[in-house]
């Protein structure tokens, strides 16, 4: 659903660098970062952080589909974006032997964010999958980016996406399922953690037969009252934050996934920080699979 205005129409701008900057006399982005307090009206302020962090949701749709040359699958099939949601997918992403899959947490992010505190208030580099995505398609990979949080038209429910969790089980079985990937990489942060191991539990033949690595990075998956099966174990890790450095082993309980230092001490920042330990982590999987 397109928001009524663009991050342009409401003054702002993201720089050569992916900050967020009000836009200058010229009309191009300035040196001043967003300000929340706009008024003394804390309600108003808060609307305008809302009203932006709508824009930027379509802004960040638009890099992905112009920038990263993502394609929109709709979610259920066959809707519309006035009655139903979507996912994004790299071109031949059903016809790659290895699919990445990336999951965001709750709250107000959308497909292909990780944080919106930090696409506004630090860089896209850091608030956004794209690094993710570059990495993936600079690897070969297939790519698809779920959209867990975007449940409601109009204050009703879209079909078979009503919850995060209808959203993962769907899109599991009519996409995901369905690609000839062998080798399935899923990231997950925060409550996407909790969202793959209900998929690892609900799908849990094909999930143990083509899931090769997870890496979870400050997941909330302990909250699930699932338990983690013996080959999430065996594939997964999770990158949680810390002041240690990265990759330094955390104290881990023993029946859940082995735990290490995403080298940074705010949740939201994880994924990011994380990154290329990720990346090296999925690489390990791979050869391991292929002995």
């Amino acid at each position: 659903m397109s928001s009524a205005k663009s991050i342009e129409d409401l003054g702002y701008g993201f720089n050569a660098y992916g900050q967020l900057r009000k836009l200058n006399e010229n009309g191009q982005p300035g040196d001043e970062p967003f300000q929340f307090n706009i008024s003394d009206d804390h309600q108003e302020c808060q609307t305008h952080y809302e009203v932006l962090g709508a824009a930027i949701t379509d802004h960040i749709y638009h890099l992905l589909q112009t920038h990263e040359n993502l394609i929109k699958l709709p979610v259920p099939r066959g809707s519309s974006e006035e009655n139903g949601t979507f996912i994004f997918v790299s071109k031949d992403y059903d016809k790659k032997d290895v699919l990445l899959v990336l999951i965001h947490g709750s709250g107000a992010v959308r497909a292909g964010q990780w944080a919106r505190s930090l696409i506004i208030n630090d860089c896209l580099e850091t608030g956004t999958q794209i690094p993710y995505i570059r990495q993936a398609h600079a690897r070969g990979y297939g790519i698809m980016i779920l959209n867990p949080n975007d449940n409601y038209r109009q204050n009703k429910a879209i079909s078979h996406s009503g919850s995060s969790e209808e959203h993962a089980k769907y899109v599991w079985k009519e996409y995901i399922q369905n690609t000839k990937a062998s080798s399935i990489l899923i990231v997950a942060h925060s409550y996407g953690g909790i969202l793959t191991v209900m998929l690892a539990d609900k799908q849990k033949k094909l999930f143990e037969k083509r899931v090769k690595a997870v890496a979870f990075t400050d997941s909330v998956h302990s909250f699930s009252g699932i338990k983690v099966s013996k080959h999430l174990n065996k594939i997964a890790r999770n990158w949680v934050s810390s002041t240690a450095l990265l990759d330094s082993p955390m104290k881990s309980p023993e029946s859940d996934v082995y735990r290490v230092s995403a080298g940074h001490t705010k949740h939201e920042m994880t994924s990011s920080s994380c990154m290329d330990s990720v990346f090296k982590f999925f690489e390990e999987k791979l050869k391991e699979e292929f002995k």
